[in-house]
């Protein structure tokens, strides 16, 4: 199948994947550039078609969904990146697995994160230091966002990531879990180096601007605070989730 003109019904439905509104009414996100498109194939994530530049499908050998060779022109327009890439792709949301969060005994929560390349960074070196499972809480930006999906690098469905609305909906998953907040220092937060994680650790980031809400606060059962030089007044979001993963990892 070929595509060349950018005013294509199916063009259209793609672009307006850009928009977080269509992607939750449809279930559905775009993959942009070669990376992202082979490790969802490798995944068994469901792909229902991709665009390809002309000229460029027999590098696609790998993929099993309907093929559809393209130009720039389209590409441009259906990708959301300043240079189009060769290759965009419709993809199915998979579905989060509330059951094996049951099982999860290395769970990072985020609350109300707004940017979504810290999302995806952090969700990278999530898999990187092998966490068991990721909660975002509050009003944290789209997991589908295509920013989101590009700094995750491909490994967006490869830790399981699920959504939770309150506090008893944490207390039922977390009630024996060792809740650490990360905070400033204050007269009850234990440094960063003197902390050893324990076998089933809930590890709380609070947004980019405020921090951890006051609810999640009170529902810590620890207050956590990495040392760091006073020239600098505190570290990039995905910085101190990485910081933190990797010493969760053990």
């Amino acid at each position: 199948m070929e595509i060349t003109a950018i005013n294509n019904s199916l063009v259209k439905e793609t672009v307006k994947l850009q928009q977080k509104k269509y992607r939750t009414e449809t279930g559905k996100f775009l993959l942009e550039g070669y990376k992202s498109v082979y490790e969802a194939m490798n995944s068994g994530i469901e792909v229902e078609h991709v665009f390809v530049l002309s000229g460029k499908s027999d590098k696609y050998s790998f993929i099993k969904s309907e093929l559809i060779k393209t130009n720039e022109a389209v590409l441009k327009k259906i990708s959301t990146t300043d240079s189009a890439p060769e290759v965009v792709a419709v993809a199915i949301q998979p579905k989060a697995d509330y059951k094996k969060l049951k099982t999860s005994k290395r769970v990072v929560l985020l609350e109300n994160i707004s940017d979504a390349g810290n999302l995806g960074t952090i969700i990278r070196s999530a898999v990187a230091f092998k966490i068991d499972a990721i909660v975002l809480y509050g009003d944290t930006v789209d997991l589908y966002n295509p920013k989101c999906v590009r700094s995750a690098v491909g490994n967006l469905w490869k830790t399981n990531i699920v959504q939770l609305k309150t506090i008893s909906e944490l207390s039922e998953y977390f009630s024996d879990f060792e809740r650490v907040a990360t905070l400033p220092k204050t007269e009850n937060s234990v440094w960063f180096k003197d902390w050893t994680p324990s076998s089933k650790t809930l590890m709380m980031f609070g947004s980019e601007a405020d921090g951890l809400s006051d609810e999640l606060k009170k529902f810590a059962t620890k207050n956590l605070t990495i040392e760091m030089s006073e020239n600098v007044e505190s570290l990039n979001l995905s910085v101190s989730a990485g910081v933190v993963m990797y010493k969760m990892m053990g």
